[in-house]
């Protein structure tokens, strides 16, 4: 894009020149974008901590032995499969999944006694996960229940919902906001990190034009529009705010209207021009 923006600007010169020469009009090659109206956003970002959004634990009041374990961490099973035999005075007892999903966590192996106080297995339905992490009283303002962000764990994204949000601190300071999304065909691992994306408006119903459209001469900003005859019009406009890629502006500019994006070297108001098509 550099080579072609480079060679673009020196075969203008080089046309110009010739062109003056001759006593030809000169038409300066150019690229050009819309005008648009919408909001200027800006990404902020937190991380958090996800987990599957339903795990359901099975508990054992006794402190029972384990005779055999009929699954292993990472197995799916069906409501009701037998995910393990206990042994109790010699006999024997099953327990089965209370619930559809994937084992998470097994306290104890085949010949350990349970714990009582602690899960013996968890299950955790995969379907539905939830990434949960601190943010600043800034970025709360920013997110409501319901509204949609965007999450990125390991490389991939997904579209997440905000589904809780606390509004009291905690000792930090900071306050606990919990985004829900639906895994699809994607597989996770609890405790990984993700990180959340939040769109925040900086500017509401802006006029919007890409920054290489706005040029400056002698403290003053503006861009040149092109006009039905092919020629361009110079018009002033004040920056609101700019960023790297769009900037916000007023001014004697309407959205639609179409504007020089390169090209605008040595270009001057009424000059003719030619739109050129960038690769």
């Amino acid at each position: 894009m550099v080579f072609l923006l480079l060679t673009l600007a020196a075969c203008t010169e080089d046309e110009n020149e010739s062109a003056e020469e001759s006593g030809e009009q000169v038409i300066t090659s150019v690229q050009t974008d819309e005008v648009k109206e919408g909001n200027l956003t800006r990404e902020r970002t937190y991380n958090g901590r996800i987990e599957a959004a339903q795990v359901t634990p099975i508990m054992i009041e006794q402190p029972l032995e384990v005779d055999t374990l009929e699954v292993k961490t990472g197995d799916k099973v069906e409501k009701n499969d037998t995910v393990a035999e206990l042994s109790f005075d010699g006999s024997i007892q099953s327990v089965d999944a209370p619930e559809a999903g994937e084992v998470i966590q097994i306290q104890a192996g085949e010949g350990e006694n349970i714990d009582p106080e602690e899960p013996f297995m968890l299950i955790a339905d995969t379907d539905e996960w939830q990434a949960t992490g601190s943010v600043s009283e800034s970025m709360l303002r920013l997110l409501n229940i319901d509204d949609e962000v965007t999450l990125t764990v390991n490389g991939e994204e997904k579209a997440a919902t905000i589904t809780n949000t606390d509004r009291v601190p905690d000792d930090t300071g900071l306050y606990s906001v919990t985004a829900t999304f639906e895994a699809g065909d994607s597989s996770f691992i609890s405790g990984s990190v993700a990180k959340i994306t939040v769109d925040e408006t900086v500017e509401s119903d802006a006029l919007l034009v890409p920054t290489e459209a706005v040029a400056e001469s002698e403290g003053e900003s503006f861009v040149f529009v092109v006009t039905d005859d092919e020629t361009v019009e110079q018009r002033a406009v004040t920056v609101v705010t700019m960023q790297s890629q769009q900037t916000a502006i007023e001014g004697d500019i309407e959205a639609e209207e179409e504007i020089v994006i390169t090209g605008q070297s040595g270009l001057e108001d009424g000059d003719a021009v030619e739109v050129v098509k960038g690769e």
